[in-house]
């Protein structure tokens, strides 16, 4: 069996930080610029054995949360035109497996936005564990993939007159993570 080596890895149940932890993404904007935004972590676990290549992860993101810092467009985006919040307020993450790939480690799984499931791998870069001074065992993560949006049902766009649409189809998605050891 395949296993790797993170210094510093413990195994254990580990709960995401919100405080601590951001979701991000970007998207083309009339093919010229980019629009960024986030949206708040609602929760995450990942049950962590011996070999981290074995991990477990569920994830959820608060898509009501959505700001791109224009009330305007969050509001559009929160409409049935593209992420239904209403029906829809939660984006899913439930992992499938890990693995490296030519010395990078992957986490694949199921990422579920408006109720479409579709199988996403996200790029993982470590950040380290170290002691918090109240004596908490933390991790510390990025990880980063690229979806397409129409595959989630996120099809809604404008045809410009120069050419070309509104909206990009490319979504990159970005996670500055940091969790807590649980303690038995």
């Amino acid at each position: 069996m395949t296993t790797i080596d993170i210094p510093g890895y413990r195994s254990g149940t580990w709960t995401l930080d919100p405080a601590h932890s951001e979701v991000t993404f970007s998207v083309r904007h009339m093919m010229i610029s980019k629009v960024r935004g986030t949206f708040g972590m609602k929760s995450a676990t990942l049950v962590a054995p011996e070999n981290p290549l074995e991990a477990q992860v569920q994830a959820s993101v608060d898509v009501t949360s959505i700001d791109t810092k224009d009330e305007g467009r969050d509001g559009h985006l929160r409409s049935a035109d593209f992420f239904d919040t209403e029906t829809f307020p939660t984006m899913e993450f439930v992992s499938t497996g890990a693995r490296v790939q030519d010395g990078d480690f992957f986490v694949d799984g199921d990422l579920t936005i408006r109720g479409v499931t579709k199988p996403v791998s996200f790029e993982f870069e470590f950040g380290g564990f170290g002691q918090d001074p109240y004596g908490n065992y933390k991790a510390g993560a990025s990880a980063s993939t690229t979806i397409n949006r129409e595959e989630f049902g996120l099809t809604w766009n404008a045809a410009l007159e120069t050419g070309g649409v509104l909206v990009g189809k490319d979504v990159t998605i970005t996670l500055d993570l940091q969790g807590s050891l649980q303690q038995d």
